[in-house]
């Protein structure tokens, strides 16, 4: 039993480290899926970036998003930062402070062609 109880845990251990490694995207950030689409997060100072991808990690140029912004719910006080599309495939906004621990972020824009993209988050 114990040998197959080890067998398990040697064969399920490369498919935790890939699902981890998933979570994280190539800037550093977290990574979640909206509708066919990766969005990843990342909070440097007061800067907030969000880069957009499609299913393939080719990016998904931003040119034209309307209606982008985050709700930021940050140490008992709500936020709606406005976010502005950067070329080739972000969102960027400028956020009062840096993001805290356990802070939450809400975004959502309309793309060029009309398609929505949400993604939620918390900051860890």
């Amino acid at each position: 039993m114990k040998r197959l109880m080890l067998i398990l845990a040697l064969a399920a251990a490369p498919l935790a480290a890939s699902a981890h490694e998933a979570a994280k995207g190539p800037n550093g950030g977290p990574v979640v899926d909206s509708a066919g689409h990766h969005v990843e997060m990342v909070a440097k100072g007061s800067e907030l970036v969000l880069y957009l991808t499609e299913g393939a990690d080719k990016p998904l140029a931003s040119a034209g998003a309307r209606n982008a912004r985050a709700v930021v719910q940050d140490g008992g006080k709500t936020a709606t930062v406005p976010l502005q599309p950067a070329e080739p495939n972000k969102l960027v906004g400028t956020l009062a402070q840096p993001l805290g621990a356990g802070a939450r972020v809400v975004v959502s824009a309309t793309m060029a062609d009309g398609h929505t993209v949400q993604a939620r988050f918390a900051n860890n």
